[in-house]
């Protein structure tokens, strides 16, 4: 499976983006896809994620009720809408995704270690 993620630029404090991710190769059994990113100087941080059903969805507290994340699996392609950018929303964004098609390791999302697949970044500057 590879994942291509766009969708980042440039924007304002207060501007919203939409970043987009799409799968491509064997992708029968892709499961759940995350969001995660990096702002310089600091570790890559969880953001979102979804399961493969929808049916559960998370996010890390600071972009809760600004960012969402969803899919179209028909498609392939999974997006976190994100509102209300702020500076520290700064980062390389990265998606990821794994084999859990059934959704037995929803809870564990949260961390890098659950996925397997990982797409190249895409770069998002929020200025003030």
């Amino acid at each position: 499976v590879q994942l291509q993620a766009y969708g980042g630029g440039l924007v304002q404090a207060g501007g919203s983006l939409r970043l987009s991710c799409v799968a491509s190769g064997r992708t029968s059994w892709l499961g759940s896809v995350g969001w995660f990113r990096q702002a310089p100087g600091k570790e890559r941080e969880f953001v979102a994620a979804i399961t493969r059903s929808g049916a559960s969805i998370y996010y890390t507290d600071s972009v809760r009720g600004r960012f969402t994340i969803s899919r179209d699996n028909a498609n392939n392609t999974m997006f976190l809408q994100m509102n209300r950018l702020n500076p520290e929303d700064t980062a390389v964004y990265y998606c990821a995704a794994n084999n859990d098609a059934l959704g037995r390791l929803a809870s564990r999302s949260r961390s890098e270690k659950s996925y397997r697949y990982w797409g190249q970044g895409t770069q998002v500057t929020v200025s003030s």
